[in-house]
Formats: structure tokens, C-alpha cells, sequence
């Protein structure tokens, strides 16, 4: 069952979702979704959870074999190197808890040996190149002009099966109220 918290949200915690707001000017973030998965004092990361690459995981990675996952462009920093989330046991130890059901990484060899063995399941997993990433209290700066729209509470299982191409207007429709009027804003203001 998913669940939404939207009740003015100032602060940002690890495993909220950040929504961009409906015509942010940077084409890295347009209608973009982003489950941070960490935010301290030395700064906040996170992974775009609707823009997908035009590779599959098996294609940047020659040693898995056949894994034709969807790869996604997790935002515009090192987009040299591969990283995942998941809510797989055997991925579990190694890996770093965001909250309840939801990891960031693992150990590689066990990655490896479950995709070999087609044990591996995309339901419960999802690939990035690349990651989003802010300094110091720069995220706090981009929420406190309106930059982000925090969701709070969002069930792994939606942001593992959601199609993402409509994630971004779903999220902010079962919000509701401000949120649902901005899921339905035309990209470029200047068509309507």
C-alpha cells in the first residue's frame, strides 16, 4: 500500500522523494523524481527515478551476461559509474539501508551471481548511471526557493513498479490538493 506525506515538508530527510517543481529551468531536473538517499551536513545524494537511458544494464556491464534491465540516468555526476537500489535479501548485507525496504548497493560478486542465475528481480530493483548530488546546505537553498516538492512515505514497491515516465505526475496527483493542479501543467506555458 502506498502512502504520501505532503503536509508542508521544509526539511528533507533519507528516503523522501524530491519532486521538481513544474517548470524548473534545468534540463537535468525537468519533471524530475529523486529518492534521496542520503542528507547530512556534508551535503545530500540522490538517484532520478524517471529518466531512463537508452542502454540496458547488460549492455555496460559485460561480465553479468544476458540482463537486459532498464538503466536509468541516476543524474549528471560520474555518469561513469553504476550503482542500484533494491529490496533484495541477499543484497542486504554490504548494502546501505535508505529506510524500511528500500537499499543502496551491495556486495557486487552477490549482484553478479543472482543475475547469472536469473535470480534477480526487476521488480525489486533498479540501475543508475550517475548520480545527483548537492554541497553543503545547497539542497536546504533549492527547497527553500520552491526548487523541490518533498514526498515523504512513498512505498518502495510504487517507485520499483511505477512506469516512469508517468511517475512524476502520478506522485503528485495522489498528493493532491496544490500538487494535483501542478501534475497537470503543460511543459512549456507558452502552448496552452
Amino acid at each position: 500500500m502506498e502512502y504520501f506525506e505532503f503536509k508542508n515538508i521544509e526539511q528533507p530527510q533519507k528516503g523522501d522523494l524530491l519532486l521538481s517543481e513544474p517548470f524548473l529551468p534545468d534540463q537535468n531536473f525537468e519533471r524530475t523524481v529523486i529518492l534521496l538517499c542520503e542528507h547530512n551536513e556534508e551535503g545530500s545524494f540522490g538517484f532520478v527515478l524517471n529518466k531512463l537511458s537508452i542502454l540496458k544494464v547488460d549492455e555496460v556491464l559485460d561480465e553479468i551476461g544476458p540482463f537486459a534491465a532498464d538503466l536509468f540516468v541516476g543524474g549528471p555526476v560520474q555518469q561513469n559509474t553504476l550503482h542500484f537500489i533494491h529490496d533484495i535479501d541477499e543484497l542486504k548485507e554490504g548494502g546501505q539501508k535508505i529506510r524500511d525496504g528500500l537499499y543502496w548497493g551491495g556486495s557486487f560478486d552477490v549482484l553478479q551471481a543472482l543475475m547469472q542465475k536469473g535470480k534477480l528481480e526487476n521488480e525489486k530493483s533498479r540501475f543508475f548511471v550517475g548520480y545527483s548530488g548537492w554541497s553543503e546546505n545547497q539542497l536546504q537553498e533549492e527547497i527553500d526557493h520552491n526548487s523541490w516538492i518533498i514526498a515523504r512515505g512513498v512505498h518502495p514497491s510504487y517507485i520499483f513498479n511505477s512506469p516512469p515516465e508517468t511517475l512524476w505526475k502520478s506522485i503528485l496527483e495522489k498528493m493532491g490538493g496544490r500538487f494535483k493542479i501542478y501534475a497537470n501543467y503543460p511543459s512549456d506555458p507558452n502552448l496552452n
